[in-house]
């Protein structure tokens, strides 16, 4: 079974008494595709630009018409970059109708490449929150992560962003950022980050935002990878159960969230879509779907749930 004792979350949730549920279903996520203009040293999915992966507009009708008939309050629309998936724009607007907040999940890089206007106006029109990822507010950090030059266009983005609305009071366009490690270390207290990371863009680039969320790195895909030949992985599974926090697991985004996959397929979260665990341990696509997975419906869950539940979690 995907939540077997030989991953040890399983056994640990139940040393404390505890049982990984869904709880209501909230949130849709989609993924749209592998697809990414970046190679990101963390990324789990292993995204980049070379991969082929896109959902095509049939996929996407399906993704829609759950929407409708799901009862969600928010839909998660994220990738890959999802700015180089044809028919985004299309996508956006069938899915605004049936859910009260629309969030688009950016690197900023791919969201500044040429023919991104009309996205933009879109953005805007539709008043989706920009969930846009730095991983530090330092050049060389973000660069060895994300490849050079990643730094500075990803602050002119976030200046254009800021000239068009978002981020400023008032406006009604949120922009959250989402910081990871650079490395196979735990991030810092998120409260902190987010007074450091607000007063040096503000200092370096005039640039505000709302929200800093700090997520550790998952032990998966691309990071994974790295993990394993830097010869840090066990140590770093290690620290990640070793922080295991039992009050972060009643807030787990899976508890709330449905996640479809570029091709139709159900998943709890993006994380166990990368280590090839479908929703509840059973191989469902979204067109099968009448509503959102029940209350109290199981999770599949593997070692990298550590992840979400060291320190303050995932949420």
């Amino acid at each position: 079974m995907p939540d077997s004792d030989r991953d040890g979350f399983a056994a640990t949730l139940r040393a404390h008494g505890l049982e990984l549920t869904r709880g209501p279903c909230r949130t849709l996520q989609v993924n749209t595709g592998y697809l990414c203009n970046l190679a990101c040293r963390h990324c789990h999915l292993e995204a980049g630009p070379a991969r082929t992966e896109v959902m095509d507009r049939p996929t996407m009708e399906a993704v829609a018409a759950y929407a409708a008939r799901g009862g969600f309050a928010v839909a998660d629309v994220t990738g890959g970059a999802p700015e180089m998936v044809p028919d985004l724009t299309w996508l956006l607007r069938a899915l605004a109708p049936h859910v009260d907040s629309l969030m688009l999940r950016s690197n900023l890089v791919a969201m500044a490449e040429e023919g991104r206007r009309d996205l933009l106006e879109t953005l805007a029109e539709l008043k989706v929150t920009l969930v846009c990822s730095l991983p530090a507010v330092n050049a060389a950090q973000v660069e060895a992560q994300r490849g050079k030059g990643v730094f500075n266009a990803g602050l002119a983005m976030l200046r254009r962003l800021n000239d068009l609305g978002w981020g400023q009071e008032g406006t009604g366009l949120a922009l959250h950022l989402v910081s990871n490690p650079t490395g196979a270390f735990m991030p810092p207290n998120q409260a902190g980050a987010e007074k450091r990371f607000k007063r040096e863009l503000m200092r370096k680039a005039g640039i505000s935002f709302d929200q800093l969320f700090v997520f550790a790195n998952m032990p998966l895909g691309r990071f994974r990878k790295w993990l394993e030949t830097s010869g840090n992985l066990e140590a770093y599974q290690a620290t990640l159960s070793g922080a295991f926090n039992p009050c972060a697991v009643t807030g787990l985004m899976c508890r709330d969230l449905v996640s479809v996959a570029w091709d139709g397929a159900l998943y709890d979260c993006d994380f166990n879509q990368a280590a090839g665990l479908p929703m509840g341990g059973a191989r469902r696509r979204v067109a099968d779907m009448d509503g959102p997975p029940p209350e109290g419906s199981r999770i599949a869950t593997g070692a990298h749930c550590f992840g979400c539940t060291a320190g303050s979690g995932f949420t």
